[in-house]
């Protein structure tokens, strides 16, 4: 069950938006001061926030810098009477992914939440053929089949299949992937890649992942 956070003053909004989000089979918190809420994101797990603009003790905006700070990665959907361009723009820019005006339909509040989710969850799963790669549970999958990596030969199939269909040089790899930013014996890529491809365990026409010879390796479906 997906978990909500409500970050909102107005008691009425909070007990319809709460009501109304839980026959809708979401699990729901909710903080009626910026501080609170911001509290309350920090001690519990949440896939998705809505949040209002003006809050006391701090404001949306403050809330939405705060979280991103420390999560790049969860939407966050500002709730606000607030409309013209400018301010859009702004909570664009602190990091929200949506912006719904008050007052608001509770269906179109539920279709972007669903919008926002899915997009969440479609960024953290990667496929390359039969392999399907969940990247927050860090896990990887042939055929349903799992398949255990190390950490490095899980960056390094992550990073060939989010290039899918480019080119990748052994020194983007051994910059992109290690980190390492100066002359290096690229020949530890291939000890990795034949470690992934031992274990993917693919047949011999199931070439995804193919080596260009003196340049690299290009991911292809």
């Amino acid at each position: 069950m997906k978990h909500i956070l409500i970050v909102e003053d107005e008691e009425g909004i909070v007990q319809f938006l709460k009501q109304g989000l839980e026959e809708e089979n979401y699990q729901v918190s909710a903080a009626n001061n910026g501080l609170d809420g911001f509290k309350l994101f920090q001690n519990q797990k949440f896939d998705l926030v809505l949040l209002d603009w003006m809050l006391p003790q701090m404001t949306g905006l403050q809330v939405c810098q705060k979280i991103r700070e420390t999560n790049s990665k969860i939407p966050i959907i500002f709730l606000t009477a607030k409309d013209t361009v400018q301010e859009t723009v702004e909570g664009l820019k602190t990091g929200a992914n949506d912006y719904i005006k008050k007052p608001f339909s509770f269906d179109e509040l539920v279709e972007r939440i669903k919008v926002q989710l899915r997009d969440k969850a479609e960024q953290e799963t990667l496929t390359l053929g039969p392999i399907e790669i969940n990247i927050q549970k860090h896990s990887v999958t042939v055929n349903k089949c799992d398949v255990t990596l190390t950490h490095k030969e899980f960056d390094l199939l992550c990073y060939l299949v989010k290039n899918k269909g480019n080119v990748c040089s052994r020194t983007q790899i051994i910059q992109d992937v290690w980190g390492i930013h100066f002359d290096y014996d690229t020949g530890v890529i291939d000890v990795f890649m034949n470690a992934i491809r031992k274990k993917l365990n693919l047949k011999v026409d199931e070439d995804y992942i193919k080596t260009i010879r003196g340049v690299g390796f290009i991911a292809n479906d």
